[in-house]
């Protein structure tokens, strides 16, 4: 069950893993996070209601940091049926190889291979999008399906448009090592969106989403540390135990302007909170330069910031010192800055039957994390001395789609 993942990616991208907000993969696995990142501002806005384009598309992605390395392929299919249908198809894999801080302070490095498959259906009616999807993914301690719908609407001469989303995912968390061990966890997520041409060189665009997780929503690998005289330098290790219901609610804003000179500026704010008292703000700000007609140039800066849960403690005064406990970094306070640079190729094929153009796109996130109250256990020091963790990480996407 992988819960080494940074907070990088988006929603989400499977509902049926919880996240601190709406776009980071923190608390669970990285179901199309790097789609997500991909589609990231796509995503931003709700679209008019015209049908996605015919394409295939072949990606590439890395991530790396931390002590985790996580790569591999995925291949995503769209076909539309006459002018009213389109159906799509995705096989998406993630070879993950950790060696974290949480891993090799209270456990063995490991290996992982994990694949999801996922099939959609898209049915437009007049100026209304009906959308439906199933997905599932597998790795050997931990099986998620999820189902979603989401529908949107036009109003007002296509000048705005209203999205309504709900998915509903179940997941089953097993244990290496213990083939009796499986505990179920079940989420339900709303979604809800207004998005609203201004000008012809501006839109603005709002999302609510609420997301509740019921069931087992801890790891069963990850312990907490409590101070003990008798153990080395200070602690000894329980294991880590969470409430078995959370809710949480995410809104965000985004804005665009078209400049004179055809580029762009993105902006989007984002907030979080949930009944653990976590508390979450995220700023972006992208910056879209095209060059000729077939060259496009991206840069972008995003920042994040949180506070830790009710239950976290990087080191506890004493073993069972409370009802609910947790020392996942990923439930401490912490910071984020992103730095990300992209380029893309998009040509025309006039003089080809079947095919209409192809893109190729590059692009490389450099993230730092500061954790404020996290302590890195690797440096040999009496207990609660120890330096306070903080590293950094590369993404890197490449794709190449053709549209036919």
């Amino acid at each position: 069950m992988r819960k080494e993942v940074p907070e990088v990616v988006v929603a989400v991208i499977s509902p049926s893993k919880h996240e601190n907000n709406w776009d980071t993969k923190f608390q669970g696995n990285v179901t199309g996070w790097f789609a997500t990142l991909i589609l990231f501002w796509v995503s931003g806005f709700v679209n008019a209601a015209v049908l996605p384009e015919d394409r295939t598309d072949a990606l590439y992605h890395s991530f790396e940091g931390g002590g985790v390395k996580i790569q591999g392929p995925s291949i995503l299919v769209r076909k539309s049926i006459k002018d009213t249908v389109s159906v799509s198809a995705n096989y998406y894999i993630d070879n993950v190889s950790s060696a974290s801080i949480d891993v090799v302070t209270t456990a063995s490095a490991y290996t992982e291979r994990r694949v999801e498959k996922s099939v959609g259906i898209d049915y437009l009616r007049d100026k209304t999008i009906m959308s439906l999807s199933y997905a599932q993914s597998d790795e050997n301690d931990f099986a998620a399906r999820s189902a979603h719908f989401n529908v949107s609407q036009d109003f007002f001469g296509d000048l705005t448009t209203l999205s309504l989303g709900y998915s509903q995912g179940w997941d089953t968390v097993g244990k290496r090592g213990e083939p009796d061990f499986a505990e179920e966890t079940n989420r339900r997520h709303l979604r809800l969106g207004l998005s609203q041409i201004l000008t012809k060189d501006s839109i603005l665009g709002a999302s609510f989403e609420t997301i509740t997780d019921e069931g087992f929503l801890n790891n069963p690998y990850r312990s907490v540390r409590y101070r003990d005289p008798g153990g080395q330098n200070g602690y000894s290790f329980q294991p880590e135990f969470y409430p078995s219901t959370r809710t949480s609610d995410a809104f965000a804003v985004r804005g665009m302007y078209y400049l004179p000179y055809r580029a762009s500026v993105k902006l989007e704010l984002k907030t979080f909170t949930d009944t653990w008292g976590i508390e979450a703000d995220t700023a972006e700000i992208a910056y879209v330069h095209p060059y000729g007609d077939e060259w496009i140039f991206d840069a972008k800066i995003r920042s994040y910031s949180q506070n830790n849960a009710d239950f976290y403690s990087d080191l506890f005064d004493r073993i069972d010192q409370q009802n609910f406990r947790a020392r996942d970094k990923e439930m401490s306070t912490f910071t984020s800055q992103t730095i990300g640079l992209g380029v893309s190729y998009e040509k025309e094929l006039p003089d080809w039957e079947t095919l209409n153009k192809f893109v190729v796109h590059l692009s490389v996130d450099h993230i730092r994390f500061d954790f404020d109250n996290f302590r890195d256990l690797t440096v040999d020091a009496p207990a609660g001395t120890e330096p306070l963790y903080s590293f950094s990480a590369n993404v890197i996407r490449f794709y190449v789609s053709i549209f036919y």
